[in-house]
């Protein structure tokens, strides 16, 4: 039941395949993204956090019925309200990723793994502690400490999107790898 929180502060497209990208990652098993985003994206899907806290989970919720990567969107509801059943969720799952909200990350019970894109300039101010850092297309070289993803290939971006898996062995998934063996503070 390892689980882990992404934050993405300054994009939004980087903040809804970043949990994708780390769920795809994980050693084999099954890997559940919950969104706590009450604006996050539509991924797809019928099933919501909302739609699970309103009816209750069911055990097949709560328990994965076959290896691979679902996905929980939101729905409209806040952390707080869906606490109790995404405590139930990461405790059934085999591996769990939470998708924090960008502006206002809320306080969770497992390690948050910041991921900030790599641009050169100091738009944005430095994090302490460990970061996953997402590439560009910049030709600027820009210095950094982190683990560092490439830039994902259009086709990658498209099947996640779409709620597919990418081609196996997707350099941009394979590099996500280090992130559930890192140490991660709470």
């Amino acid at each position: 039941m390892p689980a882990l929180a992404v934050w993405t502060p300054e994009d939004g497209l980087l903040g809804a395949l970043a949990p994708l990208g780390l769920a795809a990652a994980a050693p084999a098993g099954s890997t559940l993204v919950i969104d706590l985003d009450e604006a996050g994206p539509r991924y797809p899907g019928k099933a919501s956090l909302a739609g699970l806290v309103e009816e209750s989970p069911r055990l097949s919720d709560l328990r994965p019925g076959r290896p691979g990567v679902a996905v929980l969107r939101n729905g409209g509801i806040g952390a707080t309200a869906a606490s109790e059943v995404v405590e139930a969720l990461i405790q059934g799952w085999d591996r769990t990723v939470l998708r924090l909200p960008p502006r206002r990350p809320v306080v969770v019970p497992v390690p948050v793994v910041p991921v900030r894109l790599l641009i050169p300039g100091r738009l944005f101010a430095p994090l302490d502690g460990p970061v996953v850092l997402q590439s560009t297309p910049s030709f600027a070289r820009v210095a950094g400490v982190g683990i560092r993803l490439p830039v994902p290939a259009r086709s990658t971006v498209a099947a996640l999107l779409r709620g597919e898996s990418p081609v196996p062995g997707d350099r941009w998934v394979k590099a996500w790898r280090r992130v559930w063996e890192a140490p991660w503070d709470r």
